[in-house]
């Protein structure tokens, strides 16, 4: 695995870098040598304020790695993705990422993980031990908003966006291992995640005004069918005035008899039919199912249900399907961030 770690300025993260090398992971260093607009792997900023503020950039990285022991420096992109893909099996952490162009070639890679920090500004400034608060938010400005500096749209791409309003490295740390970041799924989805966000993509196309729900049947971990709901075919969709229970103000379950909209699990059974079920399906759905689909769910021998979100009749609707002895659990993702 190969950890990158880009954020604003006093953010924690050194400290980051810090816990994983604590669990094994080496640092990797990457340097430009060519003539172009950074300097160390920093982006250069061409304002009245660049020399003096890249002039600190370069000091605090140089900071930076005297405290880390024992790691290796790359003058070219190249060599860090062949020898970070040569090494792959083996954990490596490189921080203080502000190229975008590095980011995107390492994001091609299936063992990269990109973590940005992030904490209030009050906070920040006060672990820089700056004396005047307005020329570190000029500095930071700089960073994030200066059109030549990527470092906003960086931090934005980051899988894991850690919060870090720690006053301690302890709390920091404990934190982090709450995080659980060598969690292999979150270099490659389990088959639960992945299916589950097929249900959420699924749920992007729904038309219903009262929530939008998508669902997903698989059988041996091969996709059957998919479904959204909303109104039938033919009808005028939900969100075009077709179903006014949905455009009321109803209650969750609520009038659903005078409901016009089919459920995303209902789209999907009918899509999919019993023949192409059978008795080893799955269902997966970001929503958990109401009692109605529950009982459409036991009839077409599906045997898991796998939902995301809790909804307003979840105990009716596993006291169905658990008397049909259909296994029925809630998914739950790894954790994307850090509120401390």
């Amino acid at each position: 695995m190969l950890v990158g770690i880009s954020g604003t300025l006093s953010s924690g993260k050194t400290e980051v870098a810090r816990y994983l090398t604590f669990q094994g992971f080496k640092l990797l260093k990457y340097e430009h040598n060519e003539e172009q607009n950074h300097t160390n792997g920093h982006i250069m900023v061409d304002t009245p304020e660049s020399e003096e503020l890249n002039q600190e950039m370069e000091q605090l990285v140089i900071k930076y790695y005297s405290r880390m022991e024992n790691y290796k420096t790359f003058t070219t992109l190249d060599s860090l993705l062949e020898f970070v893909t040569l090494n792959w099996r083996e954990n490596y952490v490189i921080t203080h990422i502000e190229d975008l162009t590095m980011l995107k070639a390492l994001q091609k890679r299936p063992f990269f993980l990109h973590i940005s920090t992030d904490a209030p500004t009050h906070l920040r400034f006060k672990r820089s031990k700056k004396q005047d608060i307005e020329d570190f938010i000029r500095h930071n400005d700089e960073l994030l908003f200066n059109s030549d500096s990527p470092l906003l749209e960086i931090n934005n791409q980051a899988q894991i966006k850690i919060i870090n309003t720690s006053t301690s490295i302890k709390d920091l740390f404990i934190k982090l291992s709450e995080l659980n970041l060598l969690d292999p799924s979150r270099l490659r989805p389990s088959w639960d995640s992945y299916f589950m966000r097929l249900a959420d993509l699924a749920a992007l196309r729904s038309n219903c005004m009262k929530r939008r729900v998508g669902c997903v049947i698989v059988r041996e971990n091969r996709v059957v069918a998919t479904g959204y709901n909303g109104t039938p075919r033919h009808l005028t969709n939900c969100n075009q005035g077709g179903c006014k229970r949905c455009n009321k103000g109803h209650g969750s379950g609520a009038s659903l008899s005078t409901c016009l909209c089919l459920h995303a699990e209902e789209n999907a059974l009918l899509e999919a039919g019993r023949d192409r079920i059978r008795d080893e399906s799955v269902l997966y759905c970001n929503t958990c199912p109401c009692l109605t689909c529950s009982i459409k769910i036991v009839q077409s021998g599906i045997k898991e249900v796998v939902y995301a979100q809790s909804y307003s009749m979840d105990a009716e609707s596993h006291k169905v399907m658990s008397e049909a002895n259909i296994i029925i659990r809630q998914f739950q993702p790894p954790i994307d961030g850090i509120f401390i």
